[in-house]
């Protein structure tokens, strides 16, 4: 296989797998493209099973990147989140469409925060690709007997407190269009209504522009804080529902500019399924690759 027509074939697997290891599209092109450069110096008419190989060597740049970037992102202003993706079609931006539609929930990319590097491979290997723990233990070097375990005790890691988060497209609509309303006309009842109890609110604004550096928790302390912000003009702009991460989501636009976006995790509660965390990123670093669709948002 000439060396064109096996990075026009790869790349874009190569991409959305470095997306779910490393949580931003920036890094995620960067690593791909490194492992291109590398290759293009070798006979690439030599690799026999080049899904293979390139799988592997994308995986160990991205361990290596997230070992060098687990102390980056332990010093990082407030909470750290994923960089947010439109799913394909919603908006005219290329570079995201690499992404798979069966994208993972952005809650999830948000809780594997918690796992050690070789436990985000090996979890994202078998949940994004589907790859068997034999396979697996080829691409990191390990047993079959250890990948099983590695996964095993990922899966325990996301499961802790509350479960894997789940995608729920109607009541992320729901929630989203009660947004909407409450920034319109400042009454957040409805939409405090469809929270948790314990709700958990996190703003990543990298330092970069004003964010909460705490978790907000409770949803009466998320309701005053929205309220508080809302007051002051922090939402000011308009609103767009759009696709994040394969569910209904928020974008704010202001001044022609990307501001805010917003993701939501939900889990059955009380024989109903509520909203248990709110994901507010305002880092311009993170939104560079959002934009609002060409119709208008609902009022």
């Amino acid at each position: 296989m000439e060396y064109e027509t096996l990075y026009e074939t790869y790349k874009p697997l190569l991409i959305s797998v470095a997306y779910r290891m490393v949580g931003t599209l920036a890094d995620a092109e960067d690593l791909v493209h490194d492992v291109f450069v590398n290759i293009q110096r070798n006979d690439v008419g030599l690799i026999r099973h080049p899904q293979a190989y390139l799988i592997k060597l994308i995986t160990n740049r991205c361990l290596n990147f997230l070992t060098s970037a687990r102390q980056k992102r332990e010093t990082y202003v407030g909470p750290w989140l994923p960089e947010p993706l439109q799913s394909p079609g919603d908006h005219t931006d290329p570079a995201t469409e690499v992404i798979q539609q069966e994208t993972m929930a952005y809650g999830l990319l948000v809780m594997m925060e918690r796992l050690s590097p070789v436990e985000r491979a090996v979890f994202v290997l078998r949940e994004a690709l589907g790859y068997t723990h034999a396979e697996i233990a080829r691409v990191l070097g390990k047993s079959e007997a250890n990948c099983r375990k590695i996964y095993s005790r990922a899966k325990t890691k996301l499961q802790t407190s509350s479960g894997l988060p789940s995608c729920k497209s109607a009541q992320a609509e729901a929630l989203a269009q009660a947004f909407q309303q409450a920034v319109h006309t400042g009454k957040f009842d409805r939409f405090i209504d469809l929270l948790t109890e314990h709700a958990v609110l996190l703003s990543d604004g990298g330092g970069k522009v004003r964010a909460a550096i705490q978790p907000i928790i409770g949803r009466e302390r998320i309701r005053a804080f929205l309220e508080g912000i809302t007051r002051k003009g922090a939402f000011n702009g308009v609103l767009y529902q759009v696709t994040l991460n394969g569910q209904p989501g928020l974008l704010l636009i202001k001044n022609g500019q990307q501001a805010v976006s917003m993701a939501i995790s939900f889990a059955p509660h009380e024989n109903r399924t509520q909203a248990t965390h709110l994901f507010l990123v305002n880092n311009p670093d993170k939104l560079q690759h959002l934009s609002h669709p060409a119709k208008p948002p609902r009022e």
